[in-house]
């Protein structure tokens, strides 16, 4: 976990000028997501990285709290919070594994591309789970990488050597839509742009 952390801190300025990829799928994923909410939503960001989709999404519910286990990231993400003046987004440089006894539930967990960055990312659903109230909403982006890049899981072990890629997950989107299942969800909504990319969810914790 360190050393992912250390990763995403080294590239956090470069990350931030970086535009996003897929302009259309990503405003398309913002307007899904919003059907969502409500303006009483009580939402988590987990892996928020430098804070555009949760200053994006502050408009449209009562507060966010966004976590990141990188420190510079956090840093570029209250920067724009305060630029931006809005005051219903919490910034904190923390992990996910550090949510669990905290006390708190959501009315909306969102993680977008994080879930393939995590060692236990089985785990993490599990407790995303455990933090919704009831019928609240788990909303994902993820890269299931042996479906995009099935021989990608053997190079990336020489990327993370070398100090190229963080910590990296490969996994199905069978195996994600399992997961879900088996934690207690029901999935939603279910959209994938392209092929190679990101499979978008939103799953439900019943009522």
């Amino acid at each position: 976990m360190t050393g992912s952390a250390a990763f995403w801190d080294r590239i956090a300025a470069r990350y931030a000028r970086k535009p996003v990829a897929d302009e259309a799928a990503y405003q398309r994923k913002l307007a899904v997501s919003r059907d969502y909410f409500t303006r009483d939503s009580e939402l988590l960001e987990i892996g928020c990285g430098t804070g555009s989709t949760a200053l994006a999404h502050a408009p449209y519910v009562k507060h966010i709290r966004a976590i990141d286990f990188s420190s510079s990231m956090i840093a570029i993400a209250e920067k724009k919070r305060v630029d931006q003046r809005i005051d219903n987004v919490t910034f904190e440089c923390r992990g996910v594994g550090e949510l669990a006894d905290d006390g708190r539930c959501y009315d909306g967990i969102l993680a977008l591309s994080v879930l393939h960055l995590l060692d236990d990312w089985r785990g993490a659903i599990g407790l995303v789970h455990d933090l919704l109230v009831p019928g609240g909403v788990f909303i994902s982006s993820t890269a299931c990488i042996r479906d995009m890049l099935p021989g990608f899981r053997f190079i990336a072990p020489l990327g993370r050597t070398l100090g190229l890629l963080p910590e990296l997950s490969c996994f199905t989107a069978a195996s994600l839509r399992r997961a879900l299942d088996d934690a207690g969800f029901t999935i939603a909504f279910e959209w994938q742009p392209g092929k190679r990319q990101a499979l978008f969810l939103v799953a439900r914790k019943p009522r």
